[in-house]
């Protein structure tokens, strides 16, 4: 696909329903011609029967839909007990357009839509069921706010069918149906869910699923559904001052009572002595997460380390004790007596989950690489909210000075990192993905190269093989060691890495792995000190 028709297929149309109807037809033995002026998209909701379009027959039951484009021919007949259907016509509304290379004069196009015309996948269809009796009641109330939540609602309907039937998103095996299915649920955890429901989005037995589930999360289905919920409250009892009614429902419990005993059952204190943990003062262990606590003028009771790769040496935690995430010892952080443990979205990698033995746990949202994002929620955590912005502009008037002498010293030039261990060479990603990529190459200005925009696509990091990098001709190399799989420095002593022209030229730069391997505010300031040291 070329990055023109990558493009094009971002700039999608916006559906808008204009009518819904509850149709009803009887066994007649004759087909009806229906003949449908705008895009439809019809659901079987009880009963039998066949659809005929383009001169094909599909078979249509509870459950089945089919999407409709318009001005097209079809043919409904009822099956031997009747067939009943929502039909729902809607309009594209384009949200956007671009030009389509076609010869030498171009085209202008609109966006197709993400669901292909034909028959269609209604599951799972018990939420389908009540997204469409939702949709027919809030329709056909004149209230406008009604309107409008028919409007949402037909979206939502739409994106589980996307989700159901495009292509790229379906399960090639049962694990990754099942895997699937806990995305799903972890989007939707605070709706009713049953293992069936699961295990109908999954597509497989109840059995089967169950089984699968345990094997890949360790924990049975409503078990683990209920740890989301539980998250979810912890979150909102230290970022909102939202009441504990509040707080339980929008974690997906009706029953306040239920819940305080729930949560102390999971967190081992009640939701009230948790958000006590919002104080100033608190004693707080926050493995990956001290570059953030620093930035707020917030030291952690001890830091984290690992076995291989070190402590992060660029924060100057010298007078804060480390702790070996890497050994398992959690009898061994009791003694630093810590009373809140705050994560980040890679404690599963380090099964951190066991430090719940130690003191209440609480998982940070989860921003992707959106530091700023995430120095928001853990200031809202500790009542440092004020300090934000300071903090934010602090980095941000840097990064403008940096660039301004980076764009005489570097004109033209192009950069890259490579991760290496005794694995091989990793290239980290363009497009703000990656743990430097957005300071590199948004921040400073500095120049992608070429293989860089072509390999990464989308990916924080590739491997490269040796003729992708035989091609990496960028004029200068941040190179970083993982200790962990072994740092790999005989590969500098390869034919393909001397024959780079970084490296002949003097242009390869070694970078401290854990300043440059994480996303923190004062990290970012140790990369552009760092660039600025060898290129401004």
């Amino acid at each position: 696909m070329t990055e023109q028709l990558q493009e094009h297929t971002r700039r999608r149309l916006l559906h808008s329903l204009m009518n819904i109807e509850a149709v009803t037809r009887s066994p007649s033995g004759n087909e009806q011609t229906e003949v449908y002026p705008e895009h439809t998209l019809i659901i079987v909701s009880e009963g039998q029967g066949w659809l005929k379009a383009e001169d094909r027959r599909y078979s249509l039951e509870k459950g089945a839909g089919f999407l409709i484009e318009a001005g097209s021919l079809n043919r409904i007949q009822a099956g031997e007990q009747g067939i009943s259907w929502y039909r729902m016509e809607f309009a594209l509304i384009p949200a956007g357009h671009v030009k389509l290379g076609t010869g030498d004069k171009g085209q202008e196009e609109h966006a197709e839509y993400l669901l292909c015309p034909g028959y269609l996948d209604c599951r799972p269809f018990s939420q389908c069921a009540l997204l469409l009796d939702s949709i027919y009641y809030s329709f056909r109330r004149p209230e406008d706010v009604e309107w409008f939540a028919a409007q949402t609602r037909f979206q939502e309907l739409l994106l589980l069918i996307m989700r159901a039937n495009t292509p790229v998103l379906k399960a090639k095996d049962d694990r990754e149906a099942v895997e699937a299915s806990i995305r799903y649920m972890e989007e939707h955890c605070s709706e009713p869910l049953s293992v069936d429901q699961l295990a109908e989005i999954a597509g497989i037995g109840r059995a089967r699923y169950t089984q699968i589930f345990k094997e890949i999360t360790g924990r049975m289905p409503l078990e683990h559904l209920n740890g989301l919920r539980i998250e979810r409250a912890q979150q909102q009892l230290l970022l909102t001052r939202d009441r504990l009614h509040e707080v339980a429902l929008a974690a997906g419990y009706s029953n306040e009572y239920y819940f305080n005993r729930r949560f102390k059952r999971t967190v081992g204190v009640t939701p009230g002595q948790y958000r006590s943990l919002h104080q100033e003062g608190v004693r707080v262990f926050a493995p990956f997460l001290e570059d953030y606590l620093l930035a707020l003028g917030i030291t952690p009771v001890v830091q984290y380390c690992h076995a291989k790769w070190g402590k992060q040496e660029y924060l100057g935690l010298d007078q804060v004790p480390a702790f070996d995430i890497s050994s398992g010892d959690w009898q061994g952080l009791i003694r630093y007596s810590p009373e809140l443990i705050m994560l980040d979205d890679g404690f599963q990698r380090w099964q951190l989950g066991e430090c719940s033995r130690v003191a209440p746990l609480f998982r940070l949202p989860f921003h992707q690489e959106d530091w700023r994002a995430t120095l928001r929620s853990a200031a809202a955590v500790f009542g440092r909210t004020g300090r934000v912005q300071e903090v934010i502009c602090d980095y941000e008037q840097q990064a403008r000075q940096a660039r301004r002498l980076l764009s005489r010293s570097v004109r033209g030039q192009t950069v890259a990192l490579l991760r290496i261990s005794a694995h091989g060479f990793a290239l980290y990603g363009s497009e703000n993905l990656g743990y430097a990529a957005g300071v590199l190459y948004e921040d400073l200005g500095l120049g992608r190269h070429p293989l860089v925009r072509q390999l990464t696509r989308g990916q924080k990091r590739v491997s490269l093989s040796p003729e992708e990098l035989s091609g990496l001709n960028a004029d200068h190399l941040f190179i970083t060691f993982d200790r962990q799989e072994g740092e790999g420095r005989e590969l500098l002593d390869t034919p393909i890495w001397r024959s780079l022209p970084a490296v002949r030229n003097r242009c390869v730069y070694e970078v401290d792995f854990m300043a440059w391997m994480n996303y923190g505010v004062l990290s970012h300031q140790r990369k552009i000190a760092d660039v600025l040291k060898v290129l401004a």
